[in-house]
């Protein structure tokens, strides 16, 4: 799949230290993908938010790369550096909006993959979006956002369309875009999952809404 598969997530290393550079590298590629669900009112800002938030990372891991290697050190220096402000500051919180928005995309791609759909309505994904939109970013939007999401899932294109969209417009087999995306998702699933658990054990995840 020309768009998920541009750029290769680094392998999740046994001891679940993910080395700032790589990721960033690979994870600058994935913008694009909210190109691909249309509605820009929508979807314009969450790319731009990824965008800004990748570049927010990258100022600080080139600030001192050797202090932040991995994203785990990114966590405890800027813990050490800003004290109260901690985590509601710097590359800490920028991650922590930017592994939302990540996970917004992998439950929709995991839902697709997985069959999910409306059998009344089978090349929607609506059904989809609306799984992703609940497990991922509802809760951290406040009631106007909410409603805007909620609402934007009868714009979002036909299945069929997307996946021609992440190919870059050629013709390919459903079966074999859907591969491609489970390729994907085996390799950034865990590298997700490990930031997700990171934040956790450092009690750096934040409830507040946007």
């Amino acid at each position: 799949m020309a768009l998920l598969l541009e750029h290769e997530f680094k392998p999740l290393p046994a001891d679940k230290q993910i080395e700032t550079l790589p990721f960033l590298e690979a994870v600058a590629h994935l913008p694009p993908f909210f190109d691909c669900l249309g509605t820009p009112i929508v979807y314009s800002p969450v790319k731009a938010d990824l965008t800004g938030n990748i570049k927010k990372i990258r100022a600080v891991y080139d600030s001192n790369p050797t202090k932040f290697k991995t994203l785990q050190n990114i966590l405890e220096v800027e813990k050490e550096m800003h004290g109260s402000a901690w985590p509601k500051t710097g590359a800490t919180l920028a991650l922590m909006w930017l592994k939302r928005g990540l996970k917004f995309m992998l439950v929709l791609l995991q839902s697709i993959s997985d069959g999910e759909r409306d059998e009344e309505h089978p090349n929607l994904i609506r059904v989809n979006a609306m799984k992703a939109y609940e497990i991922a970013l509802k809760k951290y939007h406040g009631w106007v956002l909410q409603k805007l999401f909620t609402g934007s899932v009868y714009a979002l294109p036909y299945k069929s369309d997307l996946l021609k969209a992440l190919e870059k417009g050629k013709e390919v087999k459903e079966e074999e875009s859907i591969e491609k995306i489970h390729q994907f998702l085996l390799r950034v699933t865990p590298i997700l999952d490990a930031i997700y658990e990171m934040y956790t054990k450092m009690n750096a995840e934040l409830s507040y809404k946007a």
